[in-house]
């Protein structure tokens, strides 16, 4: 019998939440960033329930080539940038366009010959990552206008550090409202269109939209902002990570489950073992008490998460039994809520999905 993990992918969701990106950012253009094989829902399945986006975004080139291959003609831009001067050609195969962020990759674009390629020239306003200072931007502008090798159409980037602290939050938004001035001052007067909303910003600074935005988490119906849901802002779910009971247990009052026996069972109690574990995907350091859904209710993990297993706490639901339904996350359980279980975001949880988890569409 198979290993009953599996990782389903609503194509549905994609495209609702495609359409209330738009919804939310009419007068925008919207790139469809779909790095990380398509924040781990798989890249070409994303890709071809996103063809209704304006372009693409890709942090490899391979993900380019691979898009092509699936048949896909949109629009696609390598965000980090190329490389090395042998990367332009490729670029050019591909009908690819770049990021521009660093002196090196001025000097290979002047000294390239070929097919113009189209560059999006990244203004570092604060996240301190990539891109020109804002002092350096009216140069690099000046040289990339002037190179043979580089298309028509600059389009002006840049990439929030903190746009998930809304105005009216803790902070409001000070970082975010220092990047906006920073760029707009930095790029005055210039032609091209402009980029800077990912997807925190496409979802609470509307003033940030611009030309484009580039929505990523936001289209697999996930949010960064703290204490909210995809759901909050009308997005759904597109993945649900689901399994079930292999066994259920009667463990004595005061026995130990797991390893290093971290948990001890305060009573005479059923503990359900289910499919998943780190080997899974699912995260080894959430705490005894994060919720999973057996046969759609609410149960609590118990103990260690192990490589192939974890232990469930079934008090509730006497009547569980081998073969039922365990739910991970999905619509019911937001994933928000397990990445914050386990000290991190539900980004990197739906990334770090493994190959031993079966993916189906629904």
């Amino acid at each position: 019998m198979a290993r009953p993990t599996s990782a389903t992918i609503h194509i549905d969701a994609l495209r609702h939440n495609l359409g209330q990106v738009r919804k939310l950012a009419s007068g925008s253009r919207v790139m469809a960033v779909v790095k990380a094989d398509g924040y781990g829902h798989g890249l070409e399945r994303v890709a071809r329930a996103l063809s209704g986006a304006d372009a693409f975004g890709v942090a490899a080139l391979s993900d380019a080539e691979r898009l092509r291959a699936a048949g896909l003609s949109q629009p696609i831009v390598l965000l980090s940038g190329f490389d090395a001067a042998d990367d332009l050609p490729k670029l050019r195969e591909l009908s690819v366009e770049t990021v521009v962020h660093h002196p090196a990759q001025l000097e290979m674009l002047e000294q390239s010959d070929g097919e113009p390629i189209r560059c999006w020239l990244k203004v570092d306003t604060g996240m301190h990552r990539l891109g020109f200072a804002p002092e350096a931007v009216r140069e690099a502008y000046s040289r990339l206008s002037k190179a043979k090798s580089v298309a028509d159409g600059i389009v002006l980037m840049s990439h929030f550090a903190s746009s998930d602290e809304f105005a009216g939050s803790a902070s409001d938004g000070r970082q975010t409202r220092e990047q906006l001035r920073q760029f707009g001052e930095a790029t005055a007067d210039l032609p091209g269109a402009r980029s800077l909303a990912n997807s925190a910003a496409v979802l609470g600074w509307p003033d940030a939209h611009g030309d484009w935005v580039r929505p990523g988490g936001a289209l697999y119906g996930i949010s960064v902002v703290d204490g909210k849901t995809g759901a909050d802002f009308g997005l759904k779910p597109a993945m649900t990570l689901s399994t079930r009971l292999l066994a259920v247990n009667r463990i004595r009052k005061g026995e130990k489950v797991g390893y290093s026996a971290t948990w001890e069972c305060p009573e005479d109690m059923p503990i359900g073992v289910a499919a998943i574990g780190y080997g899974d995907g699912y995260p080894r350091h959430v705490p005894t008490g994060t919720p999973v859904l057996v046969n759609g209710k609410r149960a609590p993990i118990v103990g260690r998460v192990s490589m192939d297993l974890m232990s469930i706490d079934l008090r509730a639901q006497p009547d569980a039994k081998p073969g039922d339904p365990v739910v991970l996350w999905g619509e019911s359980l937001p994933v928000e809520g397990i990445g914050a279980a386990a000290g991190t975001i539900g980004y990197e949880l739906t990334c770090s999905i493994t190959r031993r988890v079966r993916f189906v569409e629904d």
